[in-house]
């Protein structure tokens, strides 16, 4: 698991020096839990698998028809080098390899995106018992910027929070005030890459 904003770049934006470490240990603590936040909430994760994992697909549920053909919706996957997709049945134990497929959306990793499904042109993908196997690195080829700065103000609000214990915060400006439950510029920035069903 991977943090989606530096140290670095979360003391530059909160105004503290680069050489003060007194709040390291803190701030790395809200980083973490920012990140995952995003994670729970989009339902997906923005970081790359250092090397290709295998993962197994039931067709139930999974299988979109379109115009030129099924598609098989997948777990984000952030790079193809090296991909291995094969075709097994329930109990079987048995893979084949498969070709003719190809990735959706369109450019999707050109454009810093995730793969999210295969596309078999004109065809299907098989029946109820089919299993469709993926080796491959899953995640996202990069953090997107927006991601990225959610985090960090995410991140912020979580370091400030102890300030608040009770959910309520204080300013000479604005004066005492209920924090939001959910930080509208976060939500902002995340909700176009959320999953259905995780708003």
């Amino acid at each position: 698991m991977a943090e989606y904003a530096t140290l670095a770049d979360l003391k530059s934006q909160m105004g503290i020096e680069a050489d003060d470490t007194t709040r390291d240990a803190l701030l790395t603590k809200a980083l973490k839990s920012a990140s995952r936040g995003i994670d729970r909430a989009t339902g997906r994760r923005f970081w790359l698998d250092a090397s290709a994992t295998v993962r197994t697909y039931r067709l139930e549920d999974r299988v979109v028809c379109e115009r030129d053909g099924d598609v098989l919706l997948v777990d984000d996957i952030g790079d193809v080098t090296g991909m291995v997709v094969e075709s097994g049945t329930t109990g079987g134990g048995t893979f084949t390899a498969l070709t003719g497929y190809e990735t959706t959306p369109d450019n999707a990793l050109a454009d810093g995106y995730a793969i999210t499904g295969l596309l078999k042109p004109h065809g299907v993908w098989g029946t109820s018992s089919t299993r469709i196997r993926i080796t491959a690195k899953f995640g996202w080829p990069a953090v997107p910027d927006d991601i990225a700065q959610a985090c960090l103000i995410q991140a912020s609000r979580l370091y400030k929070r102890k300030d608040s214990p009770e959910g309520i915060i204080g300013s000479a400006e604005w004066g005492v005030r209920n924090l939001s439950r959910r930080d509208p510029d976060v939500w902002a920035l995340i909700e176009p890459y959320t999953l259905p069903g995780f708003a």
